[in-house]
């Protein structure tokens, strides 16, 4: 009987998840594990060993199709990796390397692609031929499908969202990691709550005063009431939806999906990205685009490239 299944593999800074996914994008088991990083070779054993486990006694070629995974970095066509929080990943030949140790074909994409590819499948933009999901948490990249088909660029680095100039403030940490990044991603956040912190009344005496807050304590303070916290996710949204804006005005999306790990924290900051983007948007576009949060969570990235392995099978 030809396998109906595939493993998909979200590969990113700190964890790997696999899960088993069928043609009608239904996830049947899943495994997490923390990214070893002890060596470059490390984390390509790790997703081996995930397809094999999930697979169990099984030959991997007579019960699954493919396997697909999301990587945090840049694709070349090749299957080569370029992916700068795993050491040694200027050029890892991942798709080969996983190919040859399981005797199946393999596909690798950017996380952000894969994240678009996922929410147009099963998620909050089903169905829709043009779509952008924003993804913020650490970091911030955006996945963009225009006519049915994934936006690239010239050297695979579309989407690198947090490298947007949305303001004239242009310091270090913007040099680092690019101007929206520095102002809106989890650490800005966290960052920013921190410096204007003044106990008692701040997010820094209810959540954690001998040490910084993270993006997530500060989302707890502020829906406790402190203002603080309330004022720095408000900023954030609207920053964020300058750089929305620019996104509506550029590709016309019918929709624009918020993911991510900040993606929880979206009742904070949703309204007002969606005020600050319908502002400064192109008109037509940003009145008749619908911005919304992802309804897979952190399976946008399974589904994507379980979507692309069950394609290209």
């Amino acid at each position: 009987m030809t396998p109906s299944q595939v493993v998909a593999v979200d590969l990113g800074g700190t964890k790997i998840a696999a899960a088993l996914v069928s043609r009608k994008g239904k996830i049947s088991r899943r495994m997490v594990v923390n990214v070893d990083t002890s060596s470059p070779s490390a984390p390509v054993h790790q997703i081996v060993n995930l397809v094999r486990s999930l697979v169990g006694k099984r030959k991997p070629s007579g019960y699954i199709k493919a396997v697909g995974i999301a990587v945090p970095g840049l694709v070349r066509p090749d299957g080569t990796v370029w992916a700068p929080n795993l050491p040694g990943w200027r050029n890892m030949p991942l798709a080969r390397r996983v190919k040859n140790a399981l005797r199946l074909s393999v596909v690798v994409e950017s996380d952000r692609n894969a994240a678009v590819l996922g929410e147009t499948w099963r998620g909050a933009a089903k169905g829709k031929t043009d779509a952008i999901v924003l993804m913020l948490g650490t970091g911030i990249g955006a996945g963009i499908l225009s006519g049915g088909r994934l936006i690239r660029g010239a050297h695979e680095l579309s989407g690198c969202a947090g490298w947007m100039v949305v303001a004239d403030a242009y310091g270090p940490e913007a040099q680092s990691v690019g101007q929206l990044e520095s102002l809106a991603a989890g650490p800005a956040i966290a960052r920013l709550a921190a410096k204007e912190m003044s106990p008692p009344t701040s997010a820094q005496a209810s959540v954690a005063p001998a040490k910084p807050p993270t993006a997530y304590e500060v989302a707890e303070a502020a829906r406790r009431g402190d203002p603080i916290a309330t004022k720095v996710y408000c900023d954030a949204g609207r920053i964020l939806g300058h750089a929305a804006a620019n996104l509506v005005s550029l590709f016309d999306p019918e929709i624009v999906v918020i993911g991510g790990g900040l993606a929880q924290a979206s009742d904070l900051f949703l309204d007002a990205l969606r005020k600050s983007m319908k502002e400064r948007a192109q008109p037509i576009s940003g009145k008749l685009v619908r911005v919304a949060k992802s309804r897979l969570g952190g399976d946008a990235n399974l589904l994507g490239v379980a979507y692309l392995a069950l394609a290209r099978a």
